[in-house]
């Protein structure tokens, strides 16, 4: 895949500088409106994300563009400087990835959900009420004794109610639109190829559809988990590397599979965390931190609590990341950028098109004059609004890695 116009511009520039720092709290943007008189930012006691606003700058960013409803895979794109609506990567490509899955050229690769239907075939819950680790894993060995002629299947447990399946074999296409209908109350979707003249994918569809059907066979007992709904279908192509487009030794500290893809398509290293709390994962940002000249630090907890409707819980992980703001200000990294992949207000319960609160931090930062982190000051924020690619070449400016342009 080639490099944007923009992308080619940073390239040509990079040079070595400082570090930075890339804390990314998915889904932390949210509204305040209807039984909600703050947002869970403003409600939350934030003294170390306030005081890196007071020092540095603050605005708003879009992660693909205005009025645009980003899902996980554009979202954080954007952030690593691809435009998303160029690059379009499916999000089973990512849960393979992070899930440590060697894929080959050709590859079709999926996200599954364990979900609910009832006797109807009506989906009641889309994520079997979200089940554990635990139980994912005895699912997708029922799931691996599925055979369909023609074609290799390969399933391998994710984290909680998602899952993630590969199918490999001759002559196959990605081109096939979720069976997920991303509501309740609605039957799962059968597969199908976007592309009416695509027969790779048209015969890949027919294929997918009688490994679901066979899924709910094996499932059929089950009082939970009873079927399985896919998205994100894609054929695996890699991306330019962090490395060779910004010069920029990159490593990934993340604890969700998805997301440890997408840092591993751009190149990143994916550094192991000693547990999944929060504390845990900046006990490995300074364990690696004279290895490395780019930080993606990704906080999931903010966006499953959005989407879960529970703005209590949210407020809690948002505090829980102010505490380890001062751990991270200690190494001294050139830039510190604090950043959303997407909003996920609580009243709606999932992703919204609302722009991201975001702040950066440095030495060489053009101070503001917000002093606290919320949507609204991030509103009047020295840095205004911008699509989210612009981050990555404002924050390696900051730190000094990139030279003038033209003579």
């Amino acid at each position: 895949m080639e490099l944007s116009k923009r992308q080619k511009l940073l390239k040509s520039l990079a040079q070595e500088g400082g570090k930075i720092v890339y804390l990314v709290m998915d889904g932390l943007g949210d509204l305040a409106t209807g039984k909600y008189s703050e947002t869970p930012l403003e409600k939350a006691k934030t003294p170390n994300l306030d005081n890196l606003v007071a020092a540095g700058a603050c605005g708003l960013c879009h992660p693909v563009d205005y009025g645009i409803t980003p899902g996980s895979g554009p979202g954080h794109l954007g952030l690593f400087g691809f435009n998303p609506v160029d690059v379009v990567i499916g999000r089973g490509i990512l849960e393979a990835l992070g899930a440590g899955f060697l894929l080959k050229k050709g590859d079709i690769a999926s996200r599954i959900n364990f979900a609910t239907i009832n006797k109807d075939g009506v989906i009641t819950d889309r994520r079997a009420g979200r089940i554990s680790t635990e139980e994912c894993i005895r699912l997708v060995e029922k799931l691996s004794s599925i055979k369909v002629e023609g074609v290799e299947i390969l399933v391998k447990a994710v984290k909680e109610h998602r899952a993630m399946v590969v199918f490999r074999g001759e002559g196959l296409g990605g081109s096939i639109i979720d069976t997920d209908p991303q509501v309740t109350g609605k039957k799962p979707l059968p597969a199908v190829s976007t592309d009416e003249t695509d027969k790779a994918s048209i015969h890949t569809a027919g294929l997918v559809n009688k490994f679901i059907g066979k899924a709910s066979e094996v499932l059929s007992d089950e009082p939970k988990a009873n079927a399985i709904l896919m998205r994100g279908f894609d054929a695996y192509h890699p991306l330019p590397t962090f490395m060779e487009t910004y010069k920029m030794r990159s490593a990934a500290i993340a604890v969700y599979p998805m997301y440890r893809g997408l840092a591993s398509l751009t190149g990143m290293e994916l550094l192991e965390i000693a547990g999944e709390t929060v504390s845990a994962e900046i006990d490995t940002l300074q364990k690696h931190y004279e290895d490395y000249d780019f930080f993606f630090i990704h906080i999931k907890k903010t966006d499953s609590y959005g989407e879960d409707g529970n703005f209590d819980a949210k407020v809690h992980v948002i505090e829980e990341v102010d505490t380890v703001i001062p751990r991270i200000a200690a190494l001294k990294p050139a830039v510190i950028l604090v950043t959303a992949d997407h909003s996920t207000p609580c009243i709606m319960e999932s992703h919204s098109f609302h722009p991201v609160p975001t702040l950066i931090n440095g030495k060489l930062v053009r101070v503001d004059d917000q002093k606290v982190f919320t949507e609204k000051a991030c509103e009047h924020g020295g840095m205004g609004q911008m699509p989210s690619e612009m981050l990555i070449g404002l924050a390696m400016a900051h730190a000094g890695r990139l030279l003038k342009f033209g003579a």
